[in-house]
């Protein structure tokens, strides 16, 4: 089988920005406590934080981590979580059904946020709150000092502000399930104030206002042009949701979903445009994915998991092989549409359908989707390239539940792929996955107004069992090197194995 692709130097999609690369940090399950935040753990700093879980953090290189929530925030009084422990209050978390000590919040965030080498992207609370509790969060994080709340945060041991720059208006305000849900019209009225008084207190900051949780929404595009009607002027980000799963056990079809993610984009670019046109507006709204992964190994676990307890263990997803390539195409999806889609954030980052995992006595380790999204986190900088591809096709179909109808999938290429110019360090980076799962792919790349060097490497990652995982005690899925990748005049030549995820880095000429 062999499949071929064309870039040229000359067509772009965009730079790339480094947000899409992002994480999330939600009070939910073992994310905050015994997840970051440990005390007692052998690991643990003169904070609480736990280091090997930095560690991995910072190989991640995550620009960026979504924090409190979630669903987690729409029922969060900031204040609870700030100032000396022994007088916070604990509070029942009615989002996941757990207990919150409040023995984490927002000041021991930043502290985490400069250990870990992020920048905090704040969340507030437009569910049972409002426009003024989000305006005193601003004021507590940001602004020098002289008032009640930034001196409070002074005396809490911050005495320069925070300076946090994206915020999120609310979280998944469409959704039913949503502490304070509301309807798109007294949402958008209520993001809307709060945006003002937002800026207002800060004009410098970044925000983020709801979209659709996913793409089965049943008020998905009515939702955006209601919101976006409001709130147009003042937000610069629209926030979309979406999850993956292959409950049905179908891997061609799952591995399909890549085209669902992309063509969900593509929907909600629309909205935003339809409601720049109604505006006759000069202003772009960007796309903020801030909440993507694959999520549903652990559906139907939380049984047995005690509710109103600390550190409840939630969705504490276990990966597969077949994870892994999904997970790596999602971030090549995000690559090719660098043009609208400005920040991402994989949903989460610690225990929480994340691709690091602790023990609570023992220690951390990367789960097989880490591999994918560090290595493309790393080498993924810098302008994306536009890729034409001919490969041979497949057809399948996938159901996002049980009971749900089949989606059919017609001529999905074998070859999925995306491919960076990174002019920093001279060199053009191929993402490649080869979704057949029986054969190899020879794979030929035309750089066109490119001077290639040399191959810098090839690495792939695959396992002869698709529903192989990693553990504390054994890393099985994980990169490997590869030979055998060679370069004649601007024509790379090599072999992608089947089921596997590539990146091949090639050196050029400025």
């Amino acid at each position: 089988m062999k499949s071929r692709v064309i870039v040229n130097r000359n067509y772009l999609v965009d730079k790339i920005d480094n947000r899409i690369y992002s994480g999330f940090i939600e009070h939910l399950g073992r994310a905050v406590y015994e997840g970051i935040y440990q005390p007692e753990h052998p690991s643990a700093d003169e904070d609480g934080f736990r280091r090997d879980v930095i560690e991995l953090i910072r190989e991640l290189d995550m620009p960026l981590t979504r924090y409190p929530g979630g669903n987690f925030v729409s029922g969060y009084n900031w204040e609870d979580g700030v100032g000396p422990r022994e007088q916070r209050p604990a509070r029942l978390d009615l989002a996941w059904k757990a207990l919150e000590p409040n023995l984490f919040g927002t000041d021991e965030f930043m502290k985490w946020c400069r250990k870990a080498n992020t920048a905090p992207m704040m969340a507030v609370n437009l569910g049972t709150r409002g426009a003024a509790e989000a305006q005193q969060l601003v004021e507590y994080c940001n602004f020098p000092g002289g008032t009640a709340l930034s001196d409070q945060r002074r005396r809490n041991g911050a005495e320069q502000p925070y300076g946090v720059k994206v915020w999120c208006l609310g979280n998944e305000m469409d959704g039913p399930w949503q502490t304070g849900h509301r309807n798109a019209d007294d949402y958008g009225r209520t993001a809307l104030e709060a945006a003002k008084m937002m800026k207002w207190t800060d004009p410098s900051i970044e925000l983020v206002v709801c979209g659709s949780s996913h793409a089965g929404m049943p008020t998905l595009g009515e939702w955006e042009s209601s919101v976006l009607e409001h709130t147009y002027d003042l937000v610069d980000y629209l926030s979309i949701h979406h999850y993956f799963s292959n409950r049905c056990d179908t891997t061609p079809g799952y591995l399909a979903q890549a085209e669902a993610m992309s063509d969900y984009i593509d929907r909600l670019v629309a909205c935003c445009d339809f409601v720049r046109t109604r505006k006759k507006s000069q202003k772009r709204i960007m796309l903020s994915f801030d909440e993507w992964n694959v999520w549903f190994h652990s559906n139907g676990k939380e049984i047995d998991s005690p509710e109103w307890s600390v550190a409840r263990p939630l969705l504490e997803d276990v990966y597969t092989m077949e994870d892994a390539l999904l997970v790596g195409m999602l971030l090549m999806t995000l690559i090719n549409h660098a043009d609208r889609v400005k920040i991402a954030c994989l949903a989460q980052s610690v225990n929480v359908i994340a691709p690091i995992m602790t023990e609570k006595n023992g220690k951390a380790w990367r789960q097989t989707t880490f591999h994918p999204f560090a290595l493309t986190s790393r080498y993924g900088r810098g302008t994306a390239l536009r890729v034409v591809v001919d490969s041979p096709c497949y057809d399948a179909e996938y159901r996002l539940d049980t009971d749900s109808p089949a989606v059919a999938c017609r001529g999905i290429p074998y070859l999925y792929c995306t491919c960076v110019h990174n002019a920093d360090r001279n060199e053009v980076v191929l993402f490649a996955v080869n979704r057949n799962l029986s054969e190899a792919m020879e794979l030929e790349l035309r750089l066109e107004d490119f001077d290639p060097v040399s191959v810098l490497e090839h690495e792939s990652i695959s396992h002869p069992d698709l529903k192989a995982v990693n553990s504390a005690a054994e890393e099985k899925v994980r990169p490997v090197k590869l030979d055998g990748a060679t370069l004649e005049k601007n024509t790379l030549r090599a072999i992608l194995p089947a089921a596997s995820w590539n990146m091949i880095r090639i050196s050029v000429e400025k």
